[in-house]
């Protein structure tokens, strides 16, 4: 593969993975901000506010479900059709939602509503994170996979940032613009994206991996079946590494909306410019990671990552107690930006490598999707919930996230860093050639 047909392959999984992200992300900020308030109306704020959080976590719950239908027709079919499906799935729920009367206006059909697209939305990105991952992996070389593999998980922290900073500007408008019309913008403008996005997912070909699973004839009639009766020990590593990868990210970058403005009396605006500078410096750091894990192991930089999290748990916290802006950025640039970028660029290059190209969609998607939905959306309501229980400290919120890094330390384990073997096995290939 040249070099022009390799640059388009990333840019496709990094567009993609970016918009989908984007529309996903847009969702869980507003609904700390807005929904609690125009659609799951109550008398205490408080409790409307976890309603919010549980129509965010809820998609969480469908997206392996969304894994399971787009992974089964992604190793049937292909990786490319399935990407444009999950794609225009996410830019029709996304659009909808902007378009959504309030509570106000249709009373208990708001939120039905809200959460019949959200539902949407898990279905979609449940299929795509899958497809994105393998368009990168699949078309790597074996010395250069880390890095090819952590391309679309840059779409994550950029999908997250054009969601943060078209927010951002949104609440510079006064709170009666902003609550009325200025949260819909970004829902409405995502359209835009996403046709951008299928155009440029329109002219890539299916992966080389793929194609000769094609060949083979060993294309999987049921490629559910056989990732959980020959590959269930996998699916399980999987989940348990993706525990520390979803719920410390949900509760920097969700959580502390809330946590900041509410508890704290942070500003939204200087809340969310603490994430918005946090998500620039992983989305630059990630590829440095990636590439980093070619040389030393993914195994080796994901358990240093995961450690510092642990680590840095309590630090977080008393960062943010002392009220300070500054204090909330740095904290937030740390645990965000620096910490969580090691763990999340290998996690994705790491799954692949575990599992056969046959069944590898389906394999990846499975732990991936089941550990984003056990961790990753019920992040900020058990935060929120141990607030609550706790008279507002901070303590268990922390120990929580020390839980989920030692979860992970567990699974990953038993996992045997395949990196350098098969960097070596492509040397060794490549001199029998010369």
């Amino acid at each position: 593969m040249n070099k022009k047909q390799t640059r388009r392959v990333l840019i496709a999984s990094l567009v993609g993975s970016s918009i989908e992200w984007f529309d996903y992300f847009l969702y869980g900020t507003v609904a700390a901000l807005v929904f609690n308030q125009l659609f799951f109306v109550t008398e205490d704020p408080t409790v409307g506010l976890l309603l919010a959080y549980a129509s965010f976590a809820l998609a969480f719950f469908i997206r392996p479900f969304g894994g399971i239908i787009f992974s089964h027709i992604g190793d049937r079919i292909g990786r490319k059709k399935t990407l444009v499906v999950t794609l225009s799935l996410m830019g029709v729920a996304t659009f909808g939602m902007g378009l959504l009367p309030t509570y106000q206006a249709i009373g208990i059909w708001a939120p039905i509503l809200l959460i019949t697209l959200r539902l949407v939305q898990g279905l979609g990105i449940g299929g795509e994170w899958g497809g994105a991952l393998l368009l990168a992996v699949e078309y790597a070389p074996p010395e250069k996979r880390g890095l090819y593999g952590s391309i679309p998980q840059m779409g994550v922290t950029i999908g997250m940032f054009m969601g943060t900073i078209a927010l951002w500007l949104m609440t510079m408008l006064p709170e009666e613009s902003f609550m009325t019309w200025g949260w819909r913008v970004p829902f409405i403008l995502s359209a835009l994206l996403v046709i951008f996005g299928l155009w440029i997912r329109k002219g890539i070909d299916e992966t080389p991996e793929f194609k000769k699973v094609q060949e083979s004839g060993e294309v999987p009639k049921l490629p559910i079946v056989d990732t959980l009766k020959y590959h269930w020990r996998e699916v399980l590593i999987a989940i348990g590494a993706k525990v520390v990868e979803t719920a410390p990210f949900y509760i920097f970058s969700t959580f502390v909306v809330s946590y900041a403005t509410t508890n704290l009396e942070f500003t939204r605006t200087s809340t969310l410019t603490a994430v918005m500078i946090a998500t620039v410096v992983t989305t630059i750091l990630i590829p440095v990671m990636g590439n980093l894990s070619d040389k030393v192991g993914r195994k080796r930089l994901f358990v240093a990552g995961t450690v510092a999290m642990a680590l840095f748990a309590f630090p977080y916290f008393w960062l943010l107690q002392q009220g300070s802006v500054a204090l909330l950025i740095i904290a937030t640039v740390i645990g965000l930006g620096i910490i969580w970028a090691p763990i999340t660029a290998v996690l994705g290059t790491m799954f692949s490598e575990i599992f056969d190209a046959k069944i590898r969609y389906t394999g990846i998607s499975l732990g991936y999707q089941i550990g984003a939905a056990v961790a990753g959306g019920t992040a900020p309501l058990v935060a929120t919930a141990l607030l609550v229980r706790f008279d507002n400290s901070y303590i268990p919120v922390a120990i929580y996230i020390i839980f989920t890094a030692v979860i992970s330390l567990v699974s990953i384990w038993a996992v045997k860093d395949r990196s350098q073997k098969q960097v070596e096995k492509s040397v060794i290939v490549k001199e029998s050639r010369a």
